[in-house]
């Protein structure tokens, strides 16, 4: 692993030696605000709700795309600089629900984000959105509805 580090969920696990005949005990320690959270949405299927699921990571509750955020080496200035990386692997679905998500070139990328808890704001997209990509806009599939969810008239 390299010198950054990676947090799931903005939580960090960390074992705590009680020196002598007395079990470690797990701790804790909150790395990310909720704020971050409830500013990021998914890139892949626009939602913004997340599930941390214990040393597994932090997955799109909509769509299962995985996400695991780095802090940044360089904050210019700014409260907080993340580096939210996103991964489809584990994205449900991504064939049948075409008009619902749209997947990650490579079936990954990466987004800056930098502020404070209400301020935040993208600084770039990698890889750059542009003619062969696009990030899905948060709740830009708000007014579509799931294929399971489409009336059929006879």
């Amino acid at each position: 692993m390299s010198a950054r580090r990676c947090f799931s969920a903005g939580h960090e696990v960390v074992a705590r030696d009680g020196r002598g005949s007395q079990p470690m005990s797990l701790e804790v320690l909150d790395r990310h605000s909720e704020a971050l959270f409830e500013f990021l949405w998914c890139p892949v299927c626009g939602q913004e709700v997340f599930t941390h699921i214990p040393f597994e990571g932090v997955f799109c509750k909509n769509c299962n795309t995985q996400v695991e955020l780095q802090e940044s080496r360089e904050t210019r200035g700014y409260e907080e600089a993340v580096l939210a990386c996103f991964d489809s692997t584990t994205t449900w679905n991504l064939h049948v629900d075409e008009k619902l998500r749209r997947d990650l070139p490579d079936e990954s990328a990466r987004v800056k984000i930098l502020g404070a808890p209400g301020a935040y704001k993208v600084d770039w997209w990698s890889p750059e959105p542009g003619e062969d990509w696009e990030p899905v806009e948060r709740g830009e599939f708000d007014d579509v509805e799931e294929p399971s969810e489409v009336s059929h008239l006879a």
